[in-house]
């Protein structure tokens, strides 16, 4: 059979085989815990709710426009003004089927092949082989220190001839660590100097704990015009726990955003319009949801922290936001993928390997489930992995015993 050679380069989206594997556990009736999970466990707002069902039993739901229908890009103006400081208009807003598709498109319209796209170490899954549909080459860039917060200096060294593109996600996937707001403004200044796209993943950005704040890129960006090469991406997935949506949406100039929408016009068309109704909904509506959540995510990380704490040899940056933290688990096995699937035979317990984010001997580990989850889950990896742990572990009426060292 003949394969493209994009094709033969891109590798499935590990987070998804994950929940799907959860899922079939569950269905078979096993006692899975998925500490994997990217969605919050909260129900999507009422405001959203009642919007779509709204358009649902009118049974009007047609075709919505490439870039997304007016509502829901005068919510994402409104939006935009009110986070960011920023006046927008129609024209510099992108509708799109979840931020993924958002960043995508965008990375399309941008890169040439063999061109290349800068982003820190731990990355999202998804940076590396999106730049790769592309044709274009992803630069990871790690922290001279070791640490999860690069440098300017750090970002500098990586950029070259070839550079087109760098993405900054903060608070970031999987580390959940907030990017200091100087390093926020280093990048916005490197990127307007050497003329080089910069894309903000801010799908994070108001699951913010112990009272700070994500850093306003656009404070910083001196070029405020039509020129201006800085993308905000964001979305409804996280704040408003609306994964299945899949609604997101892009912020920059008119030229790009043109671009953009010629090019998910011949992919996808508009996103559906019903789901679109959904995301006015929730932009417009009443906006507790996202601080319930908030609160609750920030106590659910104070547990899965202090949890693995206990843990002798297991070292724990404590997350800013987002809802993952990422652990270094080398002490007991520096192959990420063989430890979390030694975990998951053993205890049914999903976790995430750090190499996929590119950081081995790392596990993610979601706190978006509930306490009872984390504290539990957390309990059964330790049982697998410390060598003083008691012989047998009771999973509710199912005996397991320890036939390793």
């Amino acid at each position: 059979m003949s394969i493209s050679l994009i094709g033969k380069s891109i590798g499935e989206s590990v987070t998804l085989k994950l929940n799907e594997t959860a899922a079939i556990l569950r269905d078979k009736g096993d006692p899975v815990i998925h500490l994997g999970g990217g969605e919050p466990k909260s129900k999507a707002p009422l405001d959203a709710l009642v919007a779509a069902s709204g358009l649902l039993n009118s049974g009007e739901l047609r075709y919505a426009p490439a870039d997304g229908i007016p509502a829901l890009k005068q919510a994402i103006i409104r939006y935009t003004e009110d986070y960011y400081g920023r006046v927008v208009e129609p024209e510099n807003v992108m509708a799109s089927g979840g931020a993924k598709q958002a960043i995508m498109v965008a990375l399309q319209a941008i890169l040439n092949p063999q061109e290349e796209v800068i982003f820190p170490a731990p990355y999202w899954v998804s940076y590396p082989e999106m730049a790769r549909l592309c044709g274009a080459v992803p630069v990871p860039v790690y922290a001279e220190d070791g640490s999860f917060c690069p440098r300017i200096q750090d970002i500098e060294q990586k950029v070259g001839s070839y550079s087109k593109a760098v993405i900054i996600n903060s608070p970031n996937n999987p580390s959940g660590v907030m990017y200091p707001e100087q390093f926020i403004a280093d990048i916005v200044e490197f990127c307007e100097k050497r003329d080089l796209y910069l894309i903000m993943d801010d799908i994070y950005h108001r699951l913010v704990f112990d009272g700070k704040k994500a850093a306003n890129c656009w404070e910083y960006a001196k070029n405020k015009t039509e020129t201006s090469k800085l993308i905000i991406v964001n979305g409804v997935s996280k704040q408003y726990a609306m994964t299945g949506f899949r609604i997101g949406w892009s912020v920059a100039n008119k030229k790009l955003t043109e671009v953009m929408t010629n090019i998910q016009g011949h992919q996808t068309s508009g996103p559906s319009v019903l789901l679109q109704r959904a995301a006015v909904g929730a932009l417009n509506g009443l906006q507790t949801g996202v601080d319930a959540l908030r609160t609750t995510l920030q106590n659910n990380r104070n547990v899965l922290v202090d949890r693995l704490n206990s843990f002798e040899g297991v070292r724990v940056v404590k997350p800013d936001g987002t809802f993952y933290c990422f652990a270094d688990f080398s002490t007991y096995d520096k192959d990420s993928t063989r430890l979390a699937k030694r975990i998951l035979d053993k205890v049914m317990v999903v976790t995430v390997p750090g190499i996929e984010f590119g950081m081995e001997g790392y596990l993610r580990i979601s706190f978006c489930g509930t306490i009872k989850g984390i504290t539990e889950g957390v309990e059964r990896m330790k049982w697998v992995l410390d060598p003083n742990a008691p012989n047998e572990l009771f999973i509710g009426t199912r005996k397991l015993v320890r036939d390793w060292n």
